[in-house]
């Protein structure tokens, strides 16, 4: 009797045990966006930044796709608007965002690849990605000298949430959280 049970027990330890994550917070981090991998999440703008209105008044929702140990693409729908998706991919230094915009037949919609490189190693759930020099000179090309001081962050915790931001000295925020708990369909 107590071989059955202790079976039974290994069987559920052994099911309930996850691969452990990579000791590197930038590996660490593609990881459990992988794991989001073919799913998709409801989320809101949880800052109150009057520039977000239209934001606000959308359903967001980002759809994890596009994976790969070292690439994951994210994209980002705002209503019927699906011209959004990010690209979060492993460099040599670091991790690279980049905001990949394109209309409905796939073609480039205004600024496009703008975003930045990680300064750091952040964190596994914390990731910071100051604008680079391509994305300034792609914004002071397109007279959006305020979108050159830009740094964006993301984070996941996984089965809570997934958060995108978009913060300048000048004081501009914006932060919209995705509920991990509760995968949609598109």
């Amino acid at each position: 009797m107590k071989t059955p049970m202790l079976v039974a027990a290994a069987l559920i330890l052994s099911a309930c045990a996850t691969a452990p994550e990579p000791s590197h917070p930038q590996d660490a981090f593609l990881a459990r966006l992988n794991a989001l991998c073919g799913q998709s999440f409801e989320g809101r703008v949880v800052t109150d930044d009057p520039a977000d209105a239209d934001f606000r008044s959308n359903r967001l929702v980002m759809r994890v796709r596009d994976c790969a140990p070292d690439e994951v693409g994210i994209p980002f729908a705002v209503g019927e608007d699906r011209s959004r998706r990010w690209v979060v991919t492993r460099t040599p230094a670091g991790l690279r965002l980049k905001h990949d915009h394109r209309d409905e037949q796939g073609e480039i919609h205004g600024y496009h690849m703008y975003g930045g490189d990680t300064a750091g190693p952040g964190t596994a759930a914390r990731q910071e990605f100051p604008v680079d020099a391509e994305s300034i000179a792609q914004f002071r090309a397109g007279g959006a000298e305020v979108s050159t001081t830009n740094v964006w962050a993301m984070e996941v915790h996984p089965g809570r949430m997934f958060a995108y931001e978009l913060r300048r000295p000048s004081g501009r925020f914006m932060r919209v959280e995705f509920d991990l708990s509760r995968p949609v369909a598109e």
